[in-house]
């Protein structure tokens, strides 16, 4: 009896793994670690520059020329990516994504976006950068970081999570004295629940001077107005358009917006 042998030649990765699994290598908690270098940074400060990038998706190319737009600037304090870093929530993109966005000598911090939530995206996501909702300080500015995708959840998972929101009301520090709300789809879009949105506004307008929101999800850059209520919300187009938002918040100053094509 002849038997046959296939000789593999050592060292050799033959394992590939489901592509939705939650198993990578290399940097883990994102946002905490990165939180942590912003706060730290802008301690005690009034004047912040920051941009804001989003729905990089399947765009590498355009997203490695951000980041080279945004470190060639030596002007912005941290970043915003205001989610959909994937297009189908597998983790090679994840990583893909995560590789190209950690050449960025500004520290960031990711939102989670629709697409992100797909199959176990939301479970890489929250390995690779943290939970779903989060704020931090900088310098005398609050940043609310908030999951609004409702479309991907059932029933049983609040979205957007109120009770996170009272909670970080309350929770914010008497040297606050404005607010920044970021968030992937904004009120009245195709993702966020049509439940919450009056709630969801009457909220945000109680934190400290709420200057602004942020989002994405809809690849075009544009501002708006939802609630009526002086409140305007910049939308960031998609990596595809080649185009991030930079915002400059000086004490006493008008908001400084700028969008910048590269």
């Amino acid at each position: 009896m002849c038997v046959a042998l296939a000789v593999l030649p050592a060292g050799c990765e033959i394992i590939d793994y489901h592509p939705y699994d939650a198993d990578f290598r290399g940097a883990r908690d994102i946002n905490a670690r990165n939180v942590a270098r912003i706060e730290q940074a802008c301690a005690g400060r009034t004047h912040l520059r920051f941009a804001v990038i989003s729905d990089t998706q399947r765009w590498y190319d355009e997203t490695a020329a951000a980041v080279r737009s945004i470190n060639g600037r030596g002007d912005i304090d941290f970043v915003i990516h205001c989610g959909d870093l994937t297009d189908f929530g597998a983790t090679r993109e994840f990583v893909w994504m995560r590789d190209e966005l950690e050449k960025l000598q500004p520290p960031y911090v990711c939102l989670i976006g629709n697409h992100d939530c797909l199959a176990n995206g939301a479970g890489v996501f929250g390995k690779m950068y943290g939970r779903p909702d989060f704020s931090f300080n900088a310098g005398d500015t609050h940043f609310v970081c908030l999951n609004t995708n409702a479309l991907e959840y059932d029933r049983s998972v609040a979205v957007p999570d109120m009770d996170f929101v009272r909670a970080d009301i309350r929770a914010v520090s008497d040297g606050v004295r404005r607010t920044v709300v970021a968030m992937h789809a904004a009120p009245y879009s195709d993702q966020f629940s049509t439940n919450a949105v009056e709630l969801f506004g009457y909220y945000l307008r109680l934190y400290p001077s709420l200057q602004f929101c942020l989002c994405g999800h809809q690849h075009s850059t544009t501002v708006f107005e939802p609630f009526d209520d002086g409140v305007l919300y910049y939308e960031c187009g998609a990596a595809k358009r080649r185009q991030y938002l930079v915002f400059t918040l000086d004490e006493g100053k008008e908001v400084g917006y700028e969008v910048v094509s590269y």
